[in-house]
C-alpha cells in the first residue's frame, strides 16, 4: 500500500469515526441541468479515502490558518492572479497555473474539490479557471465550509502539503467560457447581437453609489441588467445553491433562452464566476461568458462607454 493511500485511509477513518459523521444520501438535486461539478459534504466523506482526491480551501491564508477541512490545501486569489496588469484580478496564464498546482502537489488525475465560506463565489472562480483550460475533474462543495461543519466534519489549524508533481492542463484555453474587453466591445456596438449583460454586483455598485477598491470610477457597462450573485445561494443560511425552481424564478424576468449569449461580470470576475456556474451548470444555458476584467478593467479605460444613475453625484 502506498503512503498516499495510507494517509487517505487514516484521514477518512479519523473524520468519520472520531466525529460521528453518518453517511447520508447524495443531496444534490437531480433536477438541475447538471450537478456533475457539485458535491455535497456527505458525499465528500464517502470518497475522502480515495487516492486521487485533493481538497482546496480557496480562502485567504489567515482564514485557512484559523480552521480548514482536515487535509485541504490552501489557494488564494493572489495565487491565481496576473499582477502585470495596472488593475487587479486578471487570471493567471496556463503555465503559471501548471507551476502552482505542481508545487502544491496536485496530480493530473486528481479530483479537485474546492470550497470557500462565502457561498462559493471564490470556489466558482477556481472551477471557472480550470474549466477554461479544459480541466474537467473539479467539483464545488455545496455550502462550502459551513456544510462540512454542519455534518460534524473535522477542522484543522495545521497547514497540509503534498510532494510536488508535474502538473499540466489539457489544452491552451476554451474561448466559450470567458470573454475579454475587446470582444465585449464588439458585441455592444453590433446591434444585431441579441445579448444579455448581467451585472452581478451589489445594487450600490450597479447604481454607481459605491466604488470599491480597484475601480477607477463608479457605474456599469451599458445595457447591463442587475441580478446580485448572492440571490442564487442561501447566503444568510446554509450557503448552498438555491433549488432549480428558485433559480428559475430569479432569472425568469429576463426571458432568456438556453442558446442566447449571456455575458456576466462583477468587480474582478469572482462573483460573476458563481453566476456563470449557476447559469451554465445548474440551469443549462449554453452560451454564458464570464468577463474576466469586469468593472475594474472596464472602468480603467475612460474612453469606454458606461452608465450611471443620474441621481448619483
Amino acid at each position: 500500500m502506498s503512503s498516499r493511500i495510507s494517509i487517505y485511509t487514516v484521514l477518512c477513518f479519523f473524520l468519520i469515526s472520531c466525529n460521528g459523521i453518518k453517511e447520508k444520501p447524495n443531496l444534490v438535486l437531480s433536477n438541475y441541468a447538471s450537478s456533475e461539478h457539485l458535491i455535497e459534504a456527505e458525499e465528500l466523506v464517502r470518497i475522502f479515502k480515495d487516492e486521487n482526491i485533493k481538497i482546496v480551501d480557496f480562502r485567504n491564508p489567515e482564514s485557512y490558518k484559523n480552521g480548514h477541512i482536515y487535509g485541504s490545501l490552501n489557494i488564494w486569489r493572489t495565487d491565481v492572479s496576473d499582477s502585470s496588469y495596472p488593475y487587479d484580478g486578471m487570471r493567471f496564464g496556463k503555465e503559471n497555473i501548471e507551476l502552482l498546482f505542481g508545487e502544491i502537489g496536485i496530480d493530473n488525475d486528481d479530483l479537485i474539490v474546492v470550497y470557500d465560506d462565502k457561498g462559493s463565489p471564490d470556489a466558482a472562480r477556481l472551477w471557472c479557471l480550470l474549466t477554461y483550460y479544459d480541466y474537467d475533474s473539479v467539483k464545488i462543495l455545496n455550502g462550502g465550509l459551513k456544510s462540512w461543519e454542519n455534518i460534524g466534519g473535522k477542522l484543522s489549524t495545521i497547514p497540509f502539503s503534498y510532494p510536488p508533481t508535474q502538473f499540466y492542463l489539457p489544452k491552451k484555453s476554451s474561448e466559450k467560457l470567458w470573454i475579454d474587453k475587446d470582444e465585449l466591445i464588439g458585441l455592444l456596438v453590433d446591434e444585431s447581437n441579441n445579448i444579455f449583460i448581467i451585472d452581478t454586483r451589489s445594487s450600490e455598485e450597479f447604481l454607481g453609489a459605491l466604488i470599491k477598491k480597484g475601480a477607477s470610477k463608479g457605474g456599469r457597462i451599458p445595457k447591463s441588467i442587475h441580478i446580485n450573485w448572492a440571490e442564487a445561494v442561501d447566503h444568510e443560511g446554509s450557503k448552498k445553491f438555491r433549488t432549480i425552481d428558485e433559480l428559475q424564478e430569479i432569472y425568469k424576468g429576463l426571458e432568456m433562452s438556453a442558446k442566447d449569449t449571456v455575458v456576466v461580470y462583477c468587480h474582478t470576475g469572482y462573483r460573476s464566476s458563481l453566476t456563470t456556474f449557476v447559469l451554465r451548470e445548474l440551469m443549462g444555458f449554453e452560451n454564458v461568458r464570464n468577463y474576466d476584467g469586469s468593472w475594474v478593467e472596464w472602468s480603467y479605460f475612460y474612453e469606454l462607454p458606461y452608465e450611471k444613475d443620474s441621481i448619483i453625484l
